[in-house]
């Protein structure tokens, strides 16, 4: 039986950035260094064939510090954790390992500066995320406020309009983003903006790259986890950019083939917390059922590496 012809448009970047890379490498390291069992406050990332994997080698994953012991090290997931967590482990004597992205560590250190100089901060970010939780949680209650959409900007209330910044989840849709600085910046004419966009390398380029692929197929597939913010965005961004259908898939085993039946090119991309071995898994399972052509639309290069911790470095 002859397989209908299909081609493949593999967006790039796509796949783990910098932060996942480290954020795993140092779950991978602490084991090593200090046997298993290690805890870790938090997915690491957001993916479970992530998780799944480190769990089998030995990481505990829990969503409190109260659930851990405390003679075992634990570590913090890439998202970044509220100031009383590292507190709290440091006054129970934890070992414990920091693996907040460094560009969401950024984002801290902003929020905490402009705190120190008297202004209270706007975040724009998804209540609930922990990345947003763990920014909140850098400064006191009260001197972060919260916006998700345009909307949300005409109701928030300053202590003083004038005396205002505002920073960013990092894996935000840079075009909704946009709009909502945009609208920040109507209503409070001298509110302060980041040096540097909060929103990191690797969200925007992967966006661009699906920005660019998103006219050239019939369907989109991003390969990601329903909690992952970034991928999710991902699924929104070749929507909005002209593929009619673009949707989020965990694994090989949740392609909808039916919604892909007559589709001539299909652009697969990954979220930044999805490994290569799913997209390659991805990939085989279309060339099982097509006569498969793979093009790659290349956006932009991608050379960033971010060290891990001293402590993992040194010998035990």
């Amino acid at each position: 039986m002859t397989k209908d012809p299909l081609t493949l448009v593999l967006a790039a970047p796509r796949g783990f950035c910098a932060g996942v890379d480290r954020a795993i490498k140092i779950v991978e390291m602490a084991i090593e260094k200090w046997g298993a069992p290690i805890y870790v406050r938090h997915e690491i990332v957001h993916n479970k064939f992530v998780v799944d994997s480190l769990r089998a080698q030995g990481a505990v994953f829990v969503e409190e510090l109260e659930e851990c012991p405390d003679d075992r090290p634990v570590i913090f997931s890439a998202h970044g954790v509220p100031k009383a967590v590292p507190a709290e482990a440091a006054k129970r004597e934890m070992i414990y390992v920091d693996a907040t992205c460094p560009l969401v560590s950024k984002v801290h250190i902003e929020a905490e500066r402009h705190h120190a100089n008297g202004l209270q901060m706007v975040m724009i970010g998804h209540e609930g995320h922990p990345e947003t939780i763990g920014t909140m949680g850098q400064l006191p209650d009260g001197e972060v406020l919260l916006v998700e959409t345009v909307e949300d900007v005409a109701k928030i209330a300053p202590r003083d309009p004038e005396q205002l910044a505002f920073i960013t989840q990092t894996t935000l849709s840079v075009d909704d983003t946009i709009d909502i600085v945009a609208a920040l910046k109507a209503r409070f004419p001298a509110i302060i903006g980041p040096h540097k966009e909060d929103i990191c390398y690797a969200t925007t380029n992967r966006q661009e790259a699906v920005k660019a692929i998103a006219p050239k197929v019939d369907a989109l597939l991003v390969i990601g986890a329903p909690n992952s913010s970034n991928s999710r965005r991902l699924v929104e961004v070749g929507a909005s950019a002209g593929c009619s259908y673009s949707q989020l898939v965990g694994r090989a085993d949740e392609i909808d083939w039916r919604a892909l039946d007559g589709a001539k090119a299909v652009g697969i991309t990954a979220g930044a917390s999805a490994p290569e071995v799913l997209i390659d898994e991805v990939i085989q399972a279309f060339k099982d059922r097509y006569d498969v052509t793979v093009d790659m639309v290349e956006t932009a290069k991608e050379n960033v590496e971010f060290k891990v911790p001293r402590a993992l470095r040194e010998p035990a």
